[in-house]
């Protein structure tokens, strides 16, 4: 029997995580019975949506839940060849034995990054196309606003609003985010809401008001929306994130919904599987012909993800944030 780390959850964070809340197990590994596959992790992901489950669903001592990418070292299962690179759920283990359920092999296209099938062709992706088209229901040339824009799914978000022909402002709380999305994501106007006051800055570049707000944050930045949404506008509510280590502002402007008419309405990626087909097929497209651009922050070494995780509260992440563990 072989041994593996993992990354357990070793007490509930109080506020923001801290890296004395996680603990470098090792454990061991088992021989893969029939019907079962071996696999080593390549890549994993940290993402905003793991910090509320910290407080919930979240086993203490238990390997922290969340997705990557790995290859199968040995199988005994016929629809997995040794070699295959696969998806997976199976949370922060270096090595892991499955019978298959949640594993999927990856059909990657060979012009492209491994690790773009973690954002721009993964959840995060599917997540911001589901969100911004189904849910959010854009139309072409619609007023577009996203907070978070930079991070990875508001990035997302941001430049397939552009592709649609809308206008699109975003927010992030850095000038050197700020100029990746003037520059090289083209939005139309960026706030940094750490040195603009917020409200004041979006009135002023959204003159045609908001017809779609995919929100990622809250508090602030949903009262500062509400007032500028057109009549029948739509806000699908991607993440919370300033509630999510406790406290968080005050929302005073919802009664704008009321005679605005407005829908705002929660979702998660996995809403979505009706339109991975289209999704893959148009992220592939826009990816590899330049229209969708990425950033990624990748730390080195399995050991660092609660460190990742942290950094994503701390706006240590450019794009998105990643765990390179093996080729």
């Amino acid at each position: 029997m072989t041994a593996t780390r993992q990354i357990h959850l070793v007490r509930r964070p109080k506020g923001m995580p801290v890296l004395e809340d996680f603990a470098l197990v090792e454990a061991p590994v088992g021989e893969p019975a029939e019907g079962e596959i071996e696999v080593e992790a390549l890549i994993m992901s940290v993402d905003p949506y793991m910090r509320p489950r910290l407080d919930a669903d979240q086993p203490l001592n238990q390997p922290l839940l969340g997705g990557g990418i790995g290859r199968v070292v040995r199988s005994r299962n016929p629809k997995f060849q040794e070699g295959d690179v696969v998806r997976h759920g199976a949370g922060f283990r270096e090595r892991f034995v499955s019978d298959g359920r949640g594993v999927s092999v990856l059909k990657r296209d060979p012009e492209l990054p491994l690790t773009v099938y973690m954002h721009a062709l993964g959840g995060t992706g599917l997540t911001a196309y589901g969100g911004l088209l189904e849910i959010g229901a854009l139309k072409d040339g619609e007023q577009v606003f996203i907070s978070t824009a930079a991070g990875a799914v508001g990035s997302v978000a941001a430049q397939i609003a552009k592709i649609k022909g809308c206008y699109v402002v975003g927010s992030t709380g850095s000038d050197d985010k700020v100029q990746w999305l003037k520059d090289e994501a083209g939005l139309d106007a960026v706030i940094n809401y750490k040195t603009q006051p917020l409200a004041e800055a979006l009135a002023e570049a959204t003159p045609k008001g908001i017809d779609v707000y995919f929100e990622n944050v809250g508090g602030a930045h949903l009262d500062a929306a509400l007032p500028r949404m057109n009549v029948r506008g739509r806000i699908p509510v991607c993440g919370m994130i300033s509630t999510y280590n406790g406290g968080g502002e005050g929302v005073r402007n919802l009664f704008s919904m009321i005679y605005g008419r407005l829908r705002m309405e929660g979702f998660v990626a996995s809403d979505f599987p009706h339109l991975n087909a289209d999704f893959q097929a148009d992220m592939t497209g826009w990816l590899k012909s330049g229209r969708i651009k990425y950033q990624e922050t990748v730390l080195e070494g399995f050991e660092r993800a609660p460190e990742g995780l942290i950094g994503l509260f701390e706006g240590r992440n450019l794009g998105k944030m990643l765990i390179h563990i093996a080729d």
